[in-house]
Parts: C-alpha cells; sequence; structure tokens
C-alpha cells in the first residue's frame, strides 16, 4: 500500500460554530493539505503542545509515551485509511505484530505531535480527500465527506435558510449517497 506523511500544522476555528475546530496536515513537500474536524477539547490540546507550553512534559499523553517508549521495543505508526460515515478512519499499528488498533482520527493527530509517531496517509484518499496547500490562505476547504451526518445536516439547513440552492443541492446529494450507502432510504 502506498502511503504519504503527514505533518501537522495547526488549527482552525470553523466559522459559525463554538464546540468544533479544524486540525490541518499537509503533505511532506507541503504541497497539499487536509483537514480533520475534532472537538474543541482536542483542538486545545494541540495547542498547547504546537505553543511548546511546559505544563505538557507532565500530562498524561507525554507520560504514557516517555513510559511506552522506555519499557518497550516497539516502533508504531499511525495510518489514515479510509472515511466511514463522514469520520476518517486511523489505525495505530505496532511495527512487530502488525495488529490494528482503532483510533480515533483526531487522536492519532495528538499521539503523533506528543509520542514522535509517523502518521500517515493511504496515498489515493490522500488524493481525493487533500487540496492544495498554501501557507497564507485565510480559509481552508473541508471535503464535506468528512462532516458528520449532524454537520451535514446542519450545513444543509443553513444553505436553504441562505438561499445558497448551489450549495444546498450538493449538501442534499452527499446526503442521499450516504442513506444508500448505509441501506437508508428515509429522507
Amino acid at each position: 500500500m502506498l502511503k504519504e506523511r503527514l505533518i501537522f500544522k495547526g488549527v482552525s476555528e470553523i466559522v459559525g460554530t463554538e464546540d468544533l475546530c479544524l486540525l490541518l496536515l499537509t503533505d511532506e513537500a507541503k504541497k497539499r493539505q487536509i483537514t480533520i474536524v475534532c472537538d474543541k477539547a482536542m483542538a486545545v490540546q494541540l495547542e498547547l503542545r504546537a505553543k511548546r507550553i511546559p505544563i505538557t512534559r507532565i500530562m498524561l499523553p507525554e507520560v504514557l509515551c516517555n513510559l511506552l517508549k522506555n519499557c518497550s521495543d516497539a516502533n508504531f505508526e499511525l495510518l489514515i485509511d479510509d472515511i466511514i460515515d463522514g469520520q476518517y478512519r486511523a489505525i495505530l499499528y505496532d511495527d512487530k505484530t502488525m495488529a490494528p488498533t482503532l483510533i480515533r482520527a483526531s487522536d492519532a493527530v495528538l499521539l503523533s505531535v506528543v509520542g514522535g509517531i509517523p502518521l500517515y496517509m493511504e496515498s489515493e484518499l490522500m488524493r481525493r480527500q487533500s487540496v492544495t496547500y498554501n501557507e497564507h490562505s485565510r480559509g481552508v476547504s473541508l471535503p464535506v465527506n468528512t462532516i458528520s451526518d449532524e454537520m451535514l445536516q446542519a450545513a444543509l439547513d443553513k444553505a436553504i435558510a441562505d438561499e445558497n440552492y448551489e450549495l444546498a443541492s450538493h449538501l442534499r446529494d452527499e446526503k442521499k449517497r450516504r442513506n444508500k450507502k448505509g441501506g437508508n432510504t428515509d429522507e
């Protein structure tokens, strides 16, 4: 399987929401970017690490990563390989056993930052989901297939209220696609 290494670049707020943020990641060449939706608590945790706040050295993720490094000769890798129900699927692998452990995508980013564990995305998924990276961009694109059903419905309601019928049509099509994929025929 071909894969692309991801590098954490920062956190961005989603305009119009108070409890959700976006994690921005690029490929190593800084040519393409992806975004991962996360809750505000995770955004705060990653911002602490990005700002190198000293207290993080004794916080649980750092302590556990240090224990693991000192008590094991295992090497780990994180891989984002699919989108399921509007969420990236991330997997933690031990290089010796290759046993997969599912992990929330935003937690995979935090684990990568804290523990220095390489984070990858399957190449074809990266090609489909990424957009061109512009370091000085004031906004980011969010693929509609990476938002939860609740966020999708809220975006659809807002597009209709704002009379943005082209966007509403696109969002409705994504909602129908998900319903067909899930076997749900209700509209």
